[in-house]
């Protein structure tokens, strides 16, 4: 391969990022799936509202956390909402504001995929050192245009 034809550094990084999420979300959707009944985009709504204070995010919030539009995360939210592990409130201020809650079964089911979520990616990331850890998240945070405290 002449270096002309080589990937820049840049796009080989996310070719791998790609290719690793891929990877990730594969597993953990096999396991989220098979053992809670969610998949990993379902659990990471639920986890995205078990941080947030209150266990509620505004509708818009939660969308931008995800990297999904309103209609995106009106669509991914419906069938938690059907089976009762997440709750819709509106602001008695302005009713334009949505706010997506955790229920009680939601942050039950939570916990219980967390710990198969953290098992998992335990795995994946055995043979990292913990240095290597911090600075992918450095590198990730700011690929993201985010900070550990807003992540």
């Amino acid at each position: 391969m002449s270096d002309a034809t080589l990937p820049s550094t840049s796009l080989e990084l996310c070719l791998r990022l790609t290719r690793a999420y891929a990877v990730l979300t594969r597993r953990l959707d096999n396991k989220l799936s098979s053992v809670h009944g969610l998949s990993f985009s379902d659990f990471m709504v639920l986890h995205s509202l078990s941080r947030a204070e209150g266990a509620r995010l505004r509708r818009i919030d939660l969308a931008e956390r995800m990297g999904l539009t309103a209609s995106g995360v009106t669509r991914t939210l419906l069938p938690l909402e059907k089976i009762g592990l997440v709750g819709r409130e509106s602001d008695p201020r302005d009713a334009r504001v949505g706010y997506a809650t955790l229920t009680p079964a939601g942050q039950e089911l939570h916990g219980y995929a967390l710990t198969s979520a953290e098992a998992i990616c335990q795995e994946a990331t055995q043979a990292v050192s913990d240095e290597q850890l911090a600075s992918v998240l450095e590198l990730l945070g700011q690929l993201a245009g985010i900070n550990l405290s807003n992540a």
